[in-house]
């Protein structure tokens, strides 16, 4: 038995692994998500099967099994009835808050494993492998600052938590109480199973969590979608500790696939930033005012009237798609006027930015659910080379992604940070809803240029505005 489930394991191994490679293209994203929830159909089918020791409450099923299997199919039955629920109604513009949520679980998860095999220990007065009790206490300190973390992350995206927030020596603070929780973690190893051990552990818990709200919570929205991935890859890792105190391959494999993936994408979004990692966790750019150079010019409102005969009788369009549309939820209103546009000749484009949205690949994902081609979709590095023969550049809520600041102004908080160059186009229209900044809290110089025209008002109806006047003119 045990080697038909160690084979499942490895079958589920491969199935995650082609899942995640099929994730990184658009095209065969869909199909990368079947194969990755078929090798986890697998994984939890084949953990029933898995040999251990101990106790069972209710049902023993095979010699020396474990795991209570009644409460294991309850709980599999209400955690998969709700995400199934999530996944049918939850806004795909508010699916970086359910990608926050499930990571915390991920990492509470973790923490909750190292939880209960030390208080196994302490309940039968064992000692615990030096190695497995090490790698117990790791998991549980990534896994709790992920959980915690998440939390903060989800109240951000959401809304509810709508400013963030700095301790006095906020750096200082930080790395005093990840040495102190490193300290406690050392010393629940060293003692083994004691009562002061068992003290020592809820306090070491308690710290973990409150590590993981601080670290977040000074965090801004210009770099959420930098966080998203550090936590992820932060869960990946506690997963993988915990597989191997648990002695579960399936676990230890997956920690690894999400560890590694979500380092990697971490190191890719950080440099779409032109941010270090430890930039965006020591020195956050917080959404307050932050000091530039002074803006010349003046901001120029246009009509709905206008913005639709600049682009109807343009040759090249190319639209940038940023938060603003994502919040409206205009990307359908956008792919019909793209559609219009078409019809009469104009060749429309996508820009994408790497950090657009709250969390990597929301604008890609937002524009193909409205039926926007793949191919005419393109990332930073394809497309910034053709805005200077493009006529009309489309910024549709996106802010800090299209400052030119990042090219010129040395004492911007984003400066050296790779950007759209829709300033360099002919004209440039911007659909926002108001005059504030963006994330980063500093002014846009390409709200102030002599080629930017401002369309004030949600996106949605902007968008439907421009379509009306669109209609007009065929």
């Amino acid at each position: 038995m045990t080697f038909l489930v160690n084979a499942v394991y490895f079958a589920v191994a491969i199935l995650f692994i082609l899942g995640l490679k099929a994730m990184s293209s658009p095209v065969t994203a869909r199909k990368g998500i079947m194969w990755a929830g078929l090798g986890m159909i697998l994984a939890t089918v084949a953990t029933f099967f898995y040999p251990g020791e101990g106790k069972t409450l209710f049902l023993f099923f095979g010699e020396g099994k474990t795991i209570n299997l009644v409460l294991t199919v309850v709980a599999i039955a209400i955690g998969g009835g709700v995400a199934w629920w999530l996944g049918k109604t939850v806004k795909m513009t508010d699916m970086p808050q359910m990608v926050a949520v499930y990571n915390g679980m991920g990492g509470g998860a973790a923490a909750l494993i190292a939880a209960v095999e030390f208080s196994r220990a302490f309940s039968n007065a064992e000692h615990l492998d030096p190695i497995v009790a090490t790698l117990a206490v790791l998991g549980a300190l990534i896994g709790s600052v992920a959980f915690s973390g998440s939390i903060v992350a989800f109240l951000k995206l959401q809304g509810i938590m709508k400013k963030t927030w700095r301790l006095p020596a906020q750096n200082a603070v930080n790395i005093v109480l990840a040495l102190v929780a490193f300290v406690l973690g050392i010393l629940i190893v060293a003692l083994g199973s004691s009562p002061v051990t068992a003290a020592i552990l809820v306090a070491f818990f308690l710290l973990s969590l409150f590590l993981g709200v601080i670290l977040t919570s000074p965090i801004g929205g210009a770099d959420m979608p930098v966080v998203i991935s550090l936590l992820n890859a932060f869960t990946g890792l506690a997963v993988g500790f915990e597989g191997y105190v648990l002695g579960n391959p399936a676990l230890v494999i997956a920690g690894i696939v999400v560890g590694a993936s979500g380092t990697l994408l971490t190191q890719l979004m950080a440099k779409a930033m032109n941010r270090p990692i430890s930039n965006v966790i020591f020195t956050p750019i917080t959404g307050e005012a932050q000091a530039g150079g002074e803006i010349e010019g003046s901001m120029k409102e246009v009509g709905s009237m206008d913005a639709a005969a600049m682009m109807r009788y343009a040759e090249k369009v190319i639209i940038i798609p940023g938060y603003g549309m994502a919040v409206a939820g205009a990307q359908h209103k956008v792919w019909e006027m793209t559609k219009l546009l078409e019809e009469q000749g104009v060749q429309v484009k996508f820009a994408i930015h790497p950090v657009a949205g709250r969390m990597p690949g929301h604008m890609n994902v937002l524009l193909a659910e409205a039926g926007v081609p793949y191919d005419m979709i393109f990332d930073l590095e394809e497309i910034n080379d053709e805005f200077p023969t493009t006529d009309v550049a489309l910024v549709i809520g996106a802010n800090d992604v299209v400052n030119p600041v990042a090219r010129t102004d040395k004492g911007s908080p984003i400066y050296g940070m790779p950007i759209l160059d829709a300033d360099r186009a002919q004209s440039c229209i911007v659909i926002k809803r108001g005059r504030g900044a963006g994330y980063s809290g500093i002014e846009n110089a390409l709200f102030y240029a002599d080629n930017t025209s401002m369309l004030y008002g949600s996106a949605q109806q902007a968008v439907a505005d421009v379509i009306t006047q669109l209609k007009t003119l065929v």
